[in-house]
């Protein structure tokens, strides 16, 4: 099989609503799952975690909580992907190991102003960040950064919410590389949004303090698996541009 090329993956990917009974193959998902992992994310912080259901009954009791909508009910395979804004402590230590690795050999002493500099982005800027008390020390970071932020320029997403925001922004660019991977390969793919979270959780038995990103159909589409041609407005209306 010849790979797509990534405009070839890109335009052959449409949300599939309706699977062939059909297998795929478990460890071909896993490797676009790798793919997923290696997408762009805020400060590195990787605050995602990805669940790849292929057991049956997991995925018929999934798709009841997915309100057995087709994409769910025929689907060969499912991907749940989970934001865990809650790791953000364990994260940034994962960083700082890996600074240590990374720069702590002796060809590497010549940089140690870069090595200084990192350590305190992960040790002192990631927590000023995400570490939150109620609300109350998000609010409080907010009212001080908008102060400062009259006279220059500043971060100003300091809150709890803010920083939820962030984690499933980054969980949603691994979940595009999930799917353009997978078109890659001739795998298709619907990324689903109706579904009883709280339902998702109990099934996968996941952490309270996490949250469904989306959850991601996986199979081959049936010849009438996609509803309708693509509609997109006019790109004209979304493209902005200060070329002269």
């Amino acid at each position: 099989m010849v790979e797509k090329t990534v405009s070839e993956a890109i335009n052959y990917r449409r949300s599939v609503r309706v699977y062939k009974d059909e297998k795929i193959d478990t460890d071909q998902v896993k490797n676009c799952l790798i793919n997923a992992s290696l997408a762009p994310t805020s400060s590195n912080m990787q605050l995602w975690e990805f669940y790849h259901i292929s057991n049956k009954n997991t995925i018929n009791e999934l798709s009841v909580a997915c309100f057995d909508q087709n994409a769910a009910k025929t689907a060969q395979q499912l991907v749940v992907f989970v934001t865990r804004k809650d790791l953000w402590r364990k994260r940034a230590q994962s960083n700082v190991d890996f600074i240590h690795a990374s720069f702590d050999k002796p060809e590497m002493a010549k940089f140690e102003k870069r090595k200084k500099m990192a350590l305190s982005y992960y040790q002192k800027l990631i927590p000023t960040l995400y570490f939150d008390f109620l609300g109350i020390v998000g609010l409080i970071k907010f009212a001080i950064f908008q102060v400062v932020g009259l006279f220059r320029p500043i971060y100003r997403q300091t809150r709890t919410s803010d920083m939820r925001v962030v984690a499933h922004k980054s969980t949603g660019l691994a979940a595009e590389n999930f799917m353009v991977s997978m078109a890659a390969i001739g795998y298709d793919t619907c990324p689903m949004e109706g579904y009883d979270s709280l339902r998702v959780k109990k099934i996968l038995k996941l952490s309270r303090n996490s949250e469904i990103n989306m959850i991601v159909s996986c199979g081959l589409r049936d010849e009438n698996g996609v509803y309708g041609d693509r509609f997109r407005v006019p790109f004209e209306e979304v493209y902005f541009s200060d070329h002269e």
